[in-house]
């Protein structure tokens, strides 16, 4: 950090404040994940929220895209139809994918080329909470939690009886075309809704266009059905959910490979017959493989103020999913995934008990896995995870305290192998001072217990997505991770920061390990392995109202991960970042915004990983706001990349053969009535 821009970050956060002459009140949401509705300047460990212009501004195909460039976020790409966001450099089942507070149900935390089904286009708001003490939603969340909120079940019948919107957008870099309407209407104490989109985009160019990244096409349509009854104390409404995904497989290599012995596996065409050599060369010609993704899913949600003596809400979340996913190679289905599940949970918010205000609740998740096919690395498994938490805070003048407890019990029933059973506890403890006025510090203690997936205990076989041979290990125990953080804060006036430094040390951390091992057809032997890790960080925003028509807003995040006792780095952990933002209001409803921002090369490496160069983003946008008889309407205009750059990202598994996208200019026109 001696010699790393980001530093100049905090040193650069003092000095605005000075000139902050007159006081500036900014709009402060309520963070539903919290349980407990704090807004993010009250809530002990950072939490960002995403929505209005700046939602619409920063949606992209993938929640991953949509959320990267927020401090300490990045986005885990594997082509233009997945990106799964990474938070301070954690990913995958370390990071809690939500929907209104459950489970997301489908299959992107088994591997880095399965996509994440929600839908940016059609989300309301995202919130995000970074690091472990987000025990509601599960102690395996180190990472944190994103939390996508939507609006297919409805909350309230519309004032006028209806209420909708409509948008349509396109973007140069992949010839994309998209689509989305939502409407909703109501009478009485009965609303329904109904919403969709519709998304074409072809291979996206790349630095030095016309050239293209063959199969990094992407093809989405989504489609919900919502209804709810709507009382004075609450609401319990469902809806159901259809989305179908066709997106390219880049850096998918098909190879035929076998064991040479009793844990030996060997890659490659010289033990093959003639005819699967042909086979294999027929299937190369007939272009990039890709994925043919659909998943069905029913939500119930509810809400009922004073349900119980004693208590102030009860709030009901229950999803279930029938998820299915081809990987599609020479025309034929190479491996199917199946996924069905369900989610629960019940939470109660209890009325102050001496001066302690809190929510305690349950959760329970099943999980019918099943890969089948050429690639099925994984057996058949069957996932219980049954919790019960406990979150609890006390206000005393400028220090409020929070306490949160978490049990989790997990058995694995595993075809042909033998079962697990974990158990885990976590808590955590925290407090924010308000130690004067529009400041605050926040810091927190926690310490997280993560349960082993199925795939870290079982994989056994090629993954051709990722060009590895994968090894589970059924001997694996629970991660415990101790987390430690501080946040200093400023929310209101014409200077507002929010700094955090965290230091996250992991025992018995579960990581794929390079064996080192070249196993042919350019694959990888990779195996689950269980060692005592470090992760250390920075990240943080400083936003300057230099006048009521511009703001100028610095923003940056660094992560270090590495094992302990010499063990080296970590692999696939993003570079620093540091960006500098303009937002300017111009006359006749004329907003303007120019973002730069700077990565650094990553040359922190994992054994027999490559390094990736730095890079510099330059991004701008024009929104135009108007009202055209009863609807406001909303025209944008934004460019990505618009040095044209060769940018790789550092935490995908396919850096070395995929770029991210070259130049893009997208037109939006948006309509609300």
């Amino acid at each position: 950090m001696k010699r790393h821009p980001l530093a100049w970050t905090f040193g650069l956060s003092l000095v605005p404040v000075a000139w902050a002459s007159e006081p500036l009140e900014l709009e402060s949401t309520v963070v539903s994940a919290s349980a407990l509705a704090k807004k993010p300047h009250e809530m002990t460990t950072p939490a960002e929220v995403l929505e209005g212009d700046a939602l619409i501004l920063r949606r992209e195909a993938t929640l991953g895209e949509t959320l990267d460039g927020l401090p300490g976020v990045r986005s885990a790409s594997f082509g233009a139809g997945v990106g799964r966001p990474l938070i301070r450099g954690q990913q995958g089942a370390r990071v809690k994918m939500l929907s209104d507070g459950v489970d997301t149900l489908d299959a992107s935390s088994v591997s880095p080329d399965h996509a994440v089904s929600s839908e940016p286009l059609l989300a309301e708001r995202i919130e995000v909470l970074k690091g472990p003490a987000t025990l509601l939603y599960g102690g395996g969340a180190i990472g944190g939690v994103v939390n996508t909120i939507d609006k297919k079940v409805p909350t309230a019948v519309p004032e006028k009886g209806y209420e909708g919107e409509l948008e349509l957008r396109a973007n140069s870099v992949a010839n994309e075309g998209s689509g989305v309407f939502g409407i909703t209407a109501g009478s009485g104490n009965f609303a329904v809704r109904v919403e969709g989109v519709k998304r074409q985009a072809d291979d996206y160019e790349i630095h030095g266009s016309p050239s293209k990244q063959e199969g990094s096409y992407n093809d989405t349509d989504t489609f919900s059905l919502g209804a709810s009854y709507i009382g004075e104390r609450g609401y319990l409404g469902a809806a159901y959910s259809e989305q179908n995904n066709r997106y390219g497989l880049l850096g998918h290599q098909h190879a035929e490979c076998h064991l040479d012995g009793p844990a030996a596996w060997h890659c490659g065409d010289e033990h093959e017959d003639e005819h699967e050599g042909e086979e294999h060369d027929e299937h190369a010609e007939e272009g990039v493989p890709y994925v043919d993704l659909r998943q069905y899913r029913w939500d119930l949600r509810g809400e009922l103020a004073d349900p119980l003596p004693g208590f102030e809400r009860a709030r009901l979340r229950v999803a279930h999913s029938d998820y299915r996913h081809e990987e599609i190679e020479g025309g034929q289905v190479d491996t199917r995934f199946d996924n069905d599940a369900s989610d629960a949970r019940l939470e109660l918010t209890h009325q102050p008990l001496f001066g302690w205000h809190g929510v305690l609740g349950g959760q329970t998740l099943r999980r019918d896995f099943e890969a089948t096919g050429e690639e099925a690395y994984v057996p058949p498994t069957i996932t219980r995870n049954h919790a019960l938490f406990l979150l609890e805070e006390y206000t005393a003048g400028a220090w409020r305290y929070e306490v949160g407890l978490r049990h989790e019990w997990q058995d694995i029933e595993a075809e042909g192998r033998p079962d697990t059973d974990h158990r885990g506890t976590s808590f955590s403890a925290g407090a924010v001072w308000s130690f004067a006025p529009e400041y605050s510090l926040g810091f927190s203690l926690s310490r997280s217990q993560r349960l082993p997936s199925a795939e870290e205990l079982y994989a056994d076989g090629p993954h051709a997505a990722t060009r590895t041979v994968e090894l589970g290990d059924p001997e694996l125990d629970e991660e415990t991770s101790q987390n430690l953080e501080l946040t200093l804060r400023k929310f209101a006036g014409r200077t507002t920061f929010s700094l955090t430094l965290y230091r996250n040390q992991v025992d018995d951390y579960i990581y794929a390990a390079d064996t080192g091992r070249d196993i042919g057809s350019g694959y990888r032997e990779i195996e689950y392995r269980q060692e005592d890790a470090l992760f250390t960080g920075v990240e943080g925003e400083v936003r300057f109202q230099a006048s009521d028509a511009t703001a100028v807003t610095l923003f940056g995040d660094q992560v270090r991960g590495k094992l302990l006792d010499g063990g080296g780095d970590l692999p696939r952990i993003p570079a620093g970042r540091l960006g500098v933002r303009f937002d300017h209001a111009f006359a006749s409803g004329l907003d303007g915004q120019l973002e730069f921002y700077r990565v650094d090369h990553q040359h922190r490496l994992a054994d027999f990983e490559t390094k990736t160069s730095g890079y510099s983003m330059l991004g701008a946008s024009l929104t135009h706001h108007g009202t055209l008889r009863h609807a406001d309407y909303q025209v944008y205009l934004k460019g990505d990349n618009l040095l044209d750059e060769k940018a790789r990202d550092h935490s995908s598994f396919i850096k070395d053969d995929v770029v991210q996208p070259g130049r893009n200019l997208t037109l939006g026109v948006r309509m609300t009535f």
